[in-house]
């Protein structure tokens, strides 16, 4: 299986990339900075240079063909205003589910946010940012050649990873590792019974592939 990760270079996807590629998948992460190639190298992944911010609908959808997974872990980040809340966590998730639709990969899987929704009041960053994450969601949900999945984790913390999650519709606020996040893509890519699904995700007492199989109905 190939499978395409959207920001490729961030912390949470170089973990997923090597939890994937241990498993024998063939795994390729976006990046825009070609200094960046060799930390995915290290992780086992194939860098590929694109822009998602600039990139056309059918350029990603070039870059996508053949895969049968797509996952999105790109992001602004922090520091960044609220403009680039708009073009990277809402325009090129859009970008991106869209590129995968027309290149016929089936899975997909969305690092979203807990609390992120289309209609979040208020105009600080945060804010902008919730509303972003939420409007990628809606997207997602009107693409119908997909079979997606929205994982929605609560704080991030850089603590070693527990492997035991609580993984549910709703959680209520709490942290998670980025290790357990990692873990739990790892373990939706292998579980398309989870497609149309959105799930909060934080700390818990559950095994990671318990609580996937759990949300999954098996």
């Amino acid at each position: 299986m190939r499978i395409v990760i959207a920001g490729g270079h961030g912390q949470i996807a170089l973990r997923l990339e090597r939890l994937l590629t241990a498993r024998g998948y063939e795994v390729a992460g976006i990046i825009r900075d070609p200094a960046q190639g060799n930390d995915l190298r290290e992780a086992g992944a194939e860098p590929v240079l694109c822009d998602l911010e600039s990139a056309s609908v059918e350029h990603v959808a070039g870059i996508l063909q053949g895969a049968e997974t797509a996952v999105f872990a790109a992001g602004a980040g922090p520091g960044s205003g609220t403009a680039r809340k708009d073009t990277v966590d809402r325009g090129a998730a859009v970008l991106f589910a869209d590129a995968a639709e027309r290149a016929g990969v089936r899975r997909f899987l969305m690092v979203s946010s807990m609390g992120a929704d289309s209609h979040h009041p208020g105009d600080e960053v945060f804010d902008v940012y919730l509303r972003a994450k939420g409007e990628a969601d809606d997207h997602l949900r009107t693409r119908l050649g997909l079979e997606w999945t929205i994982l929605r984790p609560g704080s991030l913390t850089d603590e070693p990873g527990t492997g035991r999650i609580r993984l549910e519709a709703h959680t209520g606020p709490g942290p998670v590792s980025r290790d357990d996040v990692a873990a739990v893509l790892a373990e939706l890519t292998d579980t398309p019974a989870t497609a149309g699904l959105t799930l909060e995700l934080v700390e818990g007492t559950t095994p990671v592939e318990v609580a996937v199989k759990d949300v999954a109905g098996n």
